[in-house]
């Protein structure tokens, strides 16, 4: 019995022997060979900075769910350059290719297989570092004419007549105004540039004129500017943004997406509206304006999805902000392209997609964004059926958590926009609420003072009309604590005023304590998170050799036990 137990173990062991030699190849072998199933693997895009808030939301995410996306923000031109020569996953723009660039040129479509999938909507806002007396402004208006002669250099000063117009609440300075534009190709210069030449061709043609581009002018990614003309340009929109928020840039303002005037806790400007109304981008704002695009349908078509923003721009809804639009994704379709994609690539990419796409636009408007509407989500999920290796997932978009819409189908962010306040209507009046990232009031002068009028304040929630009692108490600040600054009552500075800057004389104009915040720089996360085939292999493997040590030994101990006297077999 005694040889019988030995040749038991014997082979026990050549067999364990046998399985751990298996198991070890299968945990070191490649993961192709590992299992024939998709797999998730990290997956890499670049491009929009204009989108870069969101995706670095989302892709921190769903880190915790295994899926390890990184994003470099290096501007649309670079992204769709990137996606065209195979070195990234997906690119991420504001325009699509083929696009007529009198300054860039034309740029072509890639050779691999691409179609577009809009991921966020969102306002290109007027972000502005602007004092007076010391005290910072938070509530200013400007027509789109206004904004189309500052970025072109017709108007040079802050209390330019145009300026005062809009705002006949303020006592502006004789600051020079310091336009900030980007030096970079991008994304967020093609759509402020192509409404300038959609709505003020006349300002932007001869603008264009001055660098011997022939009319129409069209859009541009790569703003033109020169320096000895008092722009300042700067690369990327954080590169803007930080620009701004300098506590010595102050007459500077510049375009970049909303989301970077919150994170640095700066206001940005009301624009005037066709209905007459002075608003800011936000989620409900940026909703309304969008049901107005014009999206191409025709599947058969590479524009497939992009948008037209003509009535965008022209919509006479008060609750509307003229320059809203959408950003896209780049991505791999139809066929897998052997040197630049994969099916595990494409079906972590889908992975991706799906969550952005519902429950990630649920952080849309905290991060300043607008979630897509239904029809873009559905679009969107058909679109992402086209990517090699990616699931395809019947998903009933009523249900997948996107705020924008209920289980009915009903737009709730179109439904719930509140009206704006009469005391953003264009006239004589003047709001005191601030906006963007600095919610902190500015008081106006007696003569424009906001009382009653009904609606609600789109610019922070708060209704100004209260049943009609005076906003401003004739110039006294009602917000509450009062902005940093050494105005007395009313926004009246103490001391004399520098007739050139509105500011005390002696003050450096550094804004100190109030205006030093820079816009985050959005950060890569590398790394690859979740439980994977590797792992549980790796702890089988360890199992087997914990029981390879302890099993003969153990096994040794059982058969000697049963040689002893009363014991024998």
């Amino acid at each position: 019995m005694t040889r019988e137990w030995t040749s038991v173990t014997r082979r026990l062991a050549r067999a364990a022997t046998a399985m751990l030699a298996v198991l070890l190849v299968v945990s070191i072998a490649p993961p192709e060979a590992a299992s024939a199933a998709p797999r998730r693997v990290p997956i890499n895009g670049a491009g929009s900075t204009w989108s870069a808030n969101a995706i670095d939301n989302w892709r921190r995410n769903i880190q915790q769910r295994g899926v390890v996306v990184s994003y470099a923000s290096s501007g649309s031109t670079d992204g769709r350059n990137r996606y065209r020569q195979g070195t990234v996953d997906f690119g991420v723009s504001e325009i699509p290719y083929e696009m007529s660039d009198r300054f860039a040129g034309t740029d072509p479509a890639p050779s691999r297989t691409y179609a577009y999938m809009p991921i966020v909507a969102g306002g290109t806002s007027f972000m502005y570092n602007l004092r007076i007396g010391g005290r910072r402004v938070t509530n200013l208006r400007l027509s789109g004419e206004v904004i189309a002669k500052i970025f072109t250099g017709v108007i040079k000063r802050w209390n330019d007549p145009a300026i005062r117009a809009d705002n006949p609440g303020l006592n502006l300075p004789a600051r020079s105004i310091v336009p900030v534009v980007r030096q970079d190709g991008s994304g967020t210069s093609a759509q402020f540039t192509l409404w300038m030449s959609k709505e003020y061709p006349a300002i932007w043609n001869a603008y264009c004129a001055k660098f011997d581009k022939p009319s129409p002018c069209g859009l541009t990614s790569q703003y033109p500017y020169r320096a000895n003309e008092g722009f300042i340009g700067q690369s990327g929109s954080t590169g803007v943004a930080g620009y701004v928020s300098q506590g010595n840039a102050e007459g500077a303002i510049t375009y970049v997406e909303y989301s970077y005037a919150i994170n640095a806790r700066f206001p940005v400007v009301k624009v005037l509206n066709r209905a007459g109304y002075y608003t800011e981008p936000t989620a409900s704002n940026v909703a309304v304006a969008l049901t107005r695009a014009r999206i191409n349908e025709d599947r058969d078509s590479r524009q497939f999805l992009t948008q037209i923003l003509d009535d965008v721009y022209r919509f006479n809804d008060p609750r509307t902000y003229p320059l809203s639009s959408y950003s896209y994704m780049i991505i791999p379709v139809d066929r897998i392209d052997v040197q630049s994609m994969s099916e595990d690539k494409g079906y972590t990419l889908g992975l991706f997609a799906y969550y952005f796409l519902c429950e990630g636009q649920q952080q849309a408007d905290v991060l300043g964004y607008s979630p897509l509407p239904r029809n873009l989500v559905e679009a969107g999920i058909q679109q992402i059926h086209r990517v090699p290796g990616a699931e395809k997932r019947n998903i009933d978009v009523a249900g997948c958590n996107n705020p924008t819409f209920d289980r009915n189908g009903r737009n709730t962010l179109l439904a719930n926009a509140p009206q704006p306040s009469q005391c953003d209507r264009q006239g004589t009046r003047q709001n005191t609420a601030g906006t963007g990232g600095a919610r902190e009031q500015t008081p106006v002068l007696a003569a424009a003072q906001c009382s009653g009028g009904g609606g609600n304040n789109n610019s922070g929630g708060n209704n100004n009309n209260g049943g009609g009692d005076n906003i401003n108490g004739g110039g006294n600040n009602t917000a509450g604590p009062s902005p940093t600054g050494s105005a007395g009552p009313g926004g009246a500075t103490t001391g004399p005023i520098d007739p050139d800057t509105g500011l005390p004389v002696g003050s450096d104009g550094t804004g100190a304590g109030d205006g030093g915040q820079v816009a985050a720089e959005p950060v890569s996360l590398e790394g690859e998170g979740g439980w994977r085939l590797r792992h549980t292999v790796m702890a089988l493997v360890a199992v087997l050799l914990i029981g390879l040590i302890l099993g003969p030994p153990l096994l040794a101990t059982a058969l000697r036990g049963r040689r002893e006297p009363g014991g024998r077999a």
